[in-house]
């Protein structure tokens, strides 16, 4: 699987996943929060399908020529 998801927005998108689901764990917000389960992975696993139909990277790694 190649990586399409680097850096600063794999960080983002890790603790943006843990808030929402936190927040959904104690009540605060609304089954929605149960939703930060998509960001947490995309970010965990490095690879986002939305930046893939898109063609967007934001992954440091270049394919060797």
């Amino acid at each position: 699987m190649q990586f399409n998801v680097g850096g600063i927005d794999r960080i983002l998108r890790v603790v943006f996943g843990l808030v929402l689901i936190a927040l959904a764990a104690t009540g605060t917000v609304g089954w929605w929060g149960w939703l930060g389960v998509v960001p947490l992975l995309t970010g965990m696993f490095r690879f986002c399908p939305a930046y893939g139909l898109l063609g967007m990277n934001t992954c440091g790694l270049r394919k060797p020529r």
